[in-house]
């Protein structure tokens, strides 16, 4: 197996673990919060950092930051790239603190703007503005993890990046198994989210020691390196705000819809990320240090291949939860969160969601590959200008279809502002050769189009056997259905895809490794550790 595939599939790993604890969080937030005015305002109040966190930290800051780490790093040496990294983590740890300050202080104007709907529901108003002001500080931590995470990866080294995610979901059932302590179950749930945040940045920074690594304060000053980064990030954010204003529009609007709407698009919300997170981020995490590290190592060749290797495996993970989310999303919602406090109705109402969000998640899981031609070249500006469009047409469309279509509206806004956006990126990019899709990659396309028919025919013809085979399981109808259909219809998908993968005679073979710098190791023998 390649250096490439087993990183990506590391992190991939570690992602669904994430993903997995994150089914089981959710799982008991649905029994103990329901789809009501409690879990309204407690997912509200976990968006909102998350929100910021996306334009500040994640998406526009590993944008600009590992490029620019990756230079200094080749050019000038692991001293100057720790100096680099020490001197971001005071600018980003100081931006951080100003913005907390600032929401705890303006927090009622803060739900005016974003949530204005809930000004007609005066108890939800309160819980939302009390569980915000217990997860915003949650930002603080989580941003800080990203900038180190960054530096690890850059460096090779995914797994303790990887795993953090995991302690949010741990923190959150721990304190939601002691909720009877707190005044309901929605503030023991933020309290948690905080105290994930503190431990996600422990984990992180006992990784970065180890690795010798750790750089967090140093005294901040204007030079090349520091005007590089802005360079890149100021388009970067504008960018990524572009994608969470849609984000933004989805709070503001879900909010004036009636009880349960905002509960509806979270349910659904987390299945969907479920591919997206193990999938889609995981090969943006190791992708854009790969082709970051191979262009200013001057091998231009050897990063589009890894660009092609990493989308032909993107789209063969993801088509099996691509075909399940069109064809059978009632049966997913039903067997994964039917219990407790969410019902028939909750489940039916997210499904259309997830049905809908389905249609655009191929696009979801290639822009992370396709924006990387960019990227890794320092050009965060063509991304930029392509999101602000692809999200005008997102938030128009969602004004369009909300009233007529709820919350299924936005995700289908969602799914077409997906699509734009990776047609754009991708379209750009081969024309400037940043792009280069070989034969290679449109077997493997051609191969997974065949593969999903096959499982869309076994979703749609055998859900009668599998319903009948779960006939007698009492209140266990749903899961085993599920179970059964998901058996049958993964085998059909693994068996024909490895048939014309093998017809096609397509094998990955292992990427050349990257000539070894004076300046930093090689990464073609990268370490999969924290």
């Amino acid at each position: 197996m390649s250096g490439l595939a087993r990183n990506l599939l590391s992190v991939g790993g570690y992602t669904l673990l994430s993903r997995a604890t994150g089914f089981a969080r959710d799982v008991l937030l649905g029994a103990l919060l329901g789809a009501g005015a409690l879990a309204d305002a407690f997912y509200i109040a976990l968006r909102l950092p998350n929100h910021f966190r996306a334009i500040f930290g994640e998406g526009a800051f590993n944008a600009a930051y590992v490029p620019a780490y990756s230079q200094v790093l080749e050019g000038q040496g692991p001293d100057a790239a720790k100096l680099f990294s020490a001197r971001m983590f005071t600018l980003l740890a100081a931006t951080q603190v100003i913005l907390l300050l600032l929401a705890w202080s303006f927090m009622p104007q803060l739900m005016a703007v974003l949530a204005p709907g809930l000004d007609e529901d005066p108890q939800r108003l309160e819980l939302a503005m009390t569980m915000t002001r217990i997860t915003f500080p949650y930002l603080l931590c989580v941003t800080l993890v990203t900038l180190v995470s960054g530096t690890l990866n850059a460096n090779g080294r995914f797994a303790a990046a990887a795993f953090a995610p995991v302690l949010l979901n741990l923190a959150i059932m721990a304190f939601l198994a002691v909720a009877f302590l707190f005044p309901n179950a929605g503030i023991a749930a933020s309290v948690g989210t905080l105290v994930s945040g503190a431990l996600q940045l422990a984990l992180v920074l006992v990784a970065a020691k180890r690795a010798g690594l750790l750089a967090m304060f140093a005294r901040v000053r204007w030079d090349d390196d520091i005007r590089r980064f802005f360079k890149s990030f100021v388009p970067a954010v504008v960018g990524s705000a572009g994608v969470q204003i849609a984000l933004f529009v989805d709070t503001i609007i879900v909010s004036l819809l009636p009880a349960g709407g905002v509960s509806s698009v979270y349910y659904a919300d987390r299945i969907y990320q479920l591919p997206v997170g193990v999938i889609a981020i995981a090969a943006g995490t190791v992708l854009l240090p790969e082709m970051s590290r191979r262009f200013a190592a001057g091998e231009d060749s050897s990063a589009y291949d890894a660009q092609n290797r990493t989308m032909a495996l993107t789209i063969a993970l993801c088509a099996p939860f691509f075909v399940a989310f069109v064809a059978i999303p009632d049966l997913i919602m039903r067997g994964v969160f039917m219990r407790g406090a969410f019902d028939e109705q909750a489940a039916i109402a997210s499904a259309r969601v997830l049905m809908a969000y389905g249609y655009g998640l191929p696009a979801i899981v290639l822009i992370r590959a396709a924006v990387a031609s960019f990227q890794a070249r320092g050009d965060t500006t063509t991304p930029m200008l392509i999101s602000l469009f692809a999200v005008s047409v997102n938030v128009g469309l969602k004004l369009l279809l909300f009233r007529s279509h709820g919350a299924a509206g936005l995700a289908i806004a969602t799914s077409a502002g997906a699509w734009i956006n990776f047609l754009l990126l991708a379209f750009l990019a081969m024309r400037k050769g940043d792009m280069q899709p070989d034969k290679t990659t449109i077997q493997v396309f051609a191969a997974v189009a065949v593969a999903s028919a096959a499982l869309a025919a076994v979703a749609l013809t055998g859900r009668a056997s599998a319903h009948a085979i779960a006939a007698d399981a009492g209140r266990w109808i749903n899961e085993i259905e599920l179970l059964a259909l998901g058996l049958v219809g993964g085998l059909a998908y693994v068996g024909v895809l490895s048939a014309g993968l093998l017809a096609l005679g397509i094998r990955f073979r292992r990427l050349r490794p990257l000539r070894r710098s004076k300046a930093a190791p090689d990464v073609g023998q990268t370490t999969i550790g924290g």
